[in-house]
């Protein structure tokens, strides 16, 4: 099986390399979670990892989004950076009755890579490995119709599968209210069928067990069962990484 990987991986490369970009500088995990988004087929695995690289160049021009970008979206503290769960993955909690359709979409997917970039950076000890991932949980409980909004999860979703395959460990929906049943079946059509098989919406008490259980007490808030208090997102100080800002 490693035999298999490594032959992969060295064709992926050059592969990267015909289509007139390289992947010098970026290791090999990184590349596998590439792979692994194209079921292991090299030429398609290149081809994301060049839209990639294309994508990063132009949306990330600094390397990182500043907080000043995207004032307008974090003014109502809406995301919050819990630590890491017992499987040692970052925990991203969004409160979605504190959100609202942006009227500004350019700032609002610099927000949405600065939330999974900083996220994501959150579980890198000094060096960015390249196979960090993440658990993300959507909470629905008090959303009112002004709250939804389609379009922001169609976006966030679809960044993940674009370009941070395989960052998503598995993503949580709490409190979904019955009128956004509908609204999660017109997202769902968005999402790669990998996407949807990481994602669990929890509707009973077994569930809510299984949930505090898998993420841990110890750094889920109190309001979700566990024994820890929300810490905004931009209240959050990482130290800075050997290699640059995690993507």
């Amino acid at each position: 099986m490693d035999q298999d990987r490594d032959f992969a991986l060295t064709q992926m490369r050059k592969s990267v390399e015909k289509l007139g970009s390289s992947a010098e500088g970026y290791g090999d995990p990184t590349l596998v979670r590439f792979l692994i988004a194209r079921s292991m087929e090299v030429d398609k695995a290149a081809k994301m990892f060049v839209q990639w690289r294309k994508w990063r160049t132009a949306a990330v021009p600094n390397g990182f989004i500043s907080e000043s970008e995207i004032p307008d979206e974090l003014e109502p503290r809406k995301i919050f950076l819990q630590g890491l769960s017992q499987d040692k993955f970052p925990i991203m909690i969004v409160r979605t009755c504190r959100h609202f359709p942006s009227k500004d979409q350019i700032q609002f997917k610099k927000f949405v890579v600065y939330i999974l970039d900083k996220t994501i950076a959150s579980a890198c000890k000094g060096r960015e490995i390249g196979n960090e991932k993440m658990i993300g949980i959507l909470d629905l409980q008090n959303i009112s119709y002004k709250n939804i909004d389609a379009r922001g999860l169609i976006t966030g979703f679809q960044f993940l599968q674009a370009y941070y395959p395989e960052r998503l460990a598995k993503c949580y929906l709490l409190h979904m209210p019955w009128f956004f049943v509908s609204v999660w079946k017109l997202v769902s059509r968005f999402l790669e069928k990998a996407t949807l098989e990481k994602i669990v919406i929890v509707t009973n008490e077994d569930e809510t067990r299984e949930f505090i259980r898998e993420v841990g007490e110890e750094v889920l808030p109190e309001m979700y069962g566990g024994k820890s208090k929300l810490v905004a997102i931009q209240d959050v100080e990482l130290a800075q990484l050997e290699n640059g800002t995690a993507n």
